[in-house]
């Protein structure tokens, strides 16, 4: 009987134990972190052409468009953009549903 106490309390008190549950801990981590680059709209393993604008609204909005391995940057000057030397391409109408019709001039 007085064995059996005494096993039991080597395994109560042995730091490898915590070491082994430190260890499960930091691969949770390490998984999600994994997951969390591969669901990134921007990151290395996305396909396709997508569209991220950043800051809209702001004077410091950019917009970023990454089609493929490519990745290209827009930022505007802080300023409202200018028609002058432009002239009237045509007239876009909402719809009731809410889509938009173009008709060029």
């Amino acid at each position: 009987m007085r064995l059996r106490m005494h096993l039991g309390e080597a395994e109560d008190d042995d730091p490898v134990l915590s070491l082994v549950n430190l260890i499960d801990v930091f691969l949770v981590i390490v998984a999600a972190l994994l997951l969390a680059v591969a669901q990134n709209p921007l990151g290395p393993f996305a396909e396709g052409k997508v569209t991220v604008i950043r800051g809209a609204g702001t004077p410091q909005m950019e917009v970023v468009i990454k089609d493929g391995a490519k990745i290209e940057r827009f930022r505007g000057d802080g300023g409202a953009a200018s028609a002058s030397g432009g002239v009237r391409a045509g007239t876009a109408y909402r719809l009731a549903d809410g889509s938009l019709v173009y008709v060029p001039e």
